[in-house]
């Protein structure tokens, strides 16, 4: 999936947290690609995602379990001929990374196969590739301008910050629900208890 440019990456950004898939998705391979997805995962279920990849790319898969249960899920991601190159189980987050052995299309899944009752709501990202180069002339072998090489390093230091930006609102939303579960659970308790004093009070 090609990754979008600057600008359309902040809207990105603000928008990928209403993404929410309950069905399988085939990720559009592309130079240099990132697939950055926020999806529910229902309890005892399955979710499989598929990307194409060059023999020689180097690839990085990082998931982060944002709600549900105990906050954990079972991953699992293949090469083209089924040989397993990464398995987790009951993992709350992480990161893989490793370059492609071969064409083919890979698979990785995300299982909640063994909650039967909680759903879970995942983020991942999985990094295709390096970016393609900001100016054509970044290939050659003279030295880029000043005004070129200025231009580089935003470039690179607005992508650090979008990557930080995305971990922080990650992490504000777990806390946010585990504070929400918390509150839930405190209230449940103050009824049953209230309920009590007032039982053997009368």
């Amino acid at each position: 999936m090609p990754r979008p440019g600057s600008a359309q990456r902040w809207a990105a950004v603000a928008g990928r947290w209403g993404c929410r898939l309950l069905a399988l998705l085939l990720l559009v391979p592309g130079p240099g690609g990132a697939s950055e997805i926020t999806f529910e995962l229902p309890d005892n279920a399955k979710q499989c995602f598929y990307e194409d990849i060059a023999q020689g790319t180097k690839c990085t898969l990082e998931f982060q379990v944002i709600t549900g249960g105990h906050y954990d899920v079972d991953c699992r991601l293949e090469d083209p001929d089924g040989k397993v190159l990464y398995k987790e189980m009951k993992k709350q987050y992480d990161s893989f990374t490793f370059t492609a052995s071969k064409n083919g299309t890979y698979k990785f899944c995300f299982s909640n196969e063994f909650s039967t009752f909680t759903h879970k709501t995942v983020y991942f990202d999985f990094q295709v590739g390096e970016d393609p180069p900001l100016f054509p002339s970044e290939n050659r072998v003279s030295a880029l301008t000043q005004m070129e090489s200025a231009c580089v390093s935003i470039h690179e230091a607005l992508k650090s910050v979008i990557d930080y930006q995305t971990h922080f609102r990650l992490r504000e939303a777990q806390g946010r629900s585990r504070a929400e579960d918390l509150n839930t659970r405190v209230a449940y308790c103050t009824g049953i208890s209230t309920h009590l004093f007032a039982v053997t009070s009368s």
